[in-house]
């Protein structure tokens, strides 16, 4: 229950918040900025321009940094000190809610979400919106990621190899065509599957597939035994010209459904 006393407190907070729709994030902003006071009183065991024998240390001006909270976009100055030990404790739960929004920015970009949804999407949970550059530049960090471990080295071998293609429709220059996606899964002595290698390419062929075998090759794919792989003729082809020391057998799955396809309908449902 609110005390008598701190019911003046209490009408000066609603008329602020009444006054201003900002206000609530100008209280956020103030009451973490002294907080990161606090902290560096308490790391120096000083207060600023306090003379004690206790100090630990001096203070060194600040550096701007930005957060992002449920009250929108705060622009705090974080206190320095001059040995450069100071750590604020501030911002840890929210550099674990700036991961979880990277993230999710990530997702909505590998799901091919417009730019424009993404800011009105990340203005409705954050209180801003980002800009195209900031979004064109987490995407660019998924990409360089992604190229690094398309292009790592294949270090240990992989006995077991199994290729496949699907088809997934894909927009370029604002036309939407059905790709092939190439997709490599490397099997290791201990039982462990890897996705080795993934990669587009306009259609299935002979030379598609020497080409992205080739490139497995390059990156250090060895020890291959057994590949399992569909009934494809270029793919065949290109397993006995790029991997001709392992043996290859037909994939089980592809079997069944293309011996499906040739049952009447009804024969099929019954198998069902």
């Amino acid at each position: 229950m609110t005390s008598p006393k701190d019911r003046p407190a209490t009408g000066a907070i609603k008329d602020l918040l009444n006054q201003s729709p900002d206000a609530l994030r100008e209280i956020v902003h103030a009451v973490m900025q002294e907080m990161l006071e606090a902290e560096m009183s308490d790391a120096l065991q000083a207060e600023k321009g306090e003379r004690t024998v206790s100090r630990l240390g001096y203070r060194s001006g600040y550096y701007s940094r930005t957060l992002v909270t449920r009250v929108g976009k705060l622009e705090l100055r974080v206190p320095q000190d001059r040995d450069g030990r100071f750590s604020t404790e501030l911002f840890e739960r929210y550099q674990r809610s700036e991961q979880a929004l990277v993230a999710t920015l990530a997702e909505m970009y590998v799901q091919g979400v417009s730019t424009r949804k993404v800011k009105a999407i990340t203005e409705e949970l954050c209180g801003h919106s980002f800009s195209a550059s900031a979004i064109s530049a987490i995407n660019k960090r998924l990409d360089d990621s992604l190229a690094q471990f398309a292009s790592r080295r294949l270090e240990e071998p992989f006995p077991y190899l199994i290729l496949d293609a699907r088809y997934e429709k894909v927009r370029e220059g604002g036309i939407v065509s059905s790709q092939a996606v190439l997709i490599a899964v490397g099997i290791d002595w201990d039982g462990r599957r890897q996705i080795l290698g993934v990669e587009m390419a306009n259609r299935e062929s002979h030379s598609v597939w020497k080409t992205f075998l080739l490139g497995l090759r390059e990156r250090g794919l060895s020890g291959v035994e057994l590949v399992v792989a569909d009934d494809h003729a270029g793919l065949r082809a290109a397993i006995r010209e790029v991997l001709s020391e392992a043996a290859y057998q037909r994939c089980y799955v592809h079997f069944l459904r293309n011996a499906l396809d040739h049952l009447p309908r009804k024969a099929d449902d019954d198998c069902l």
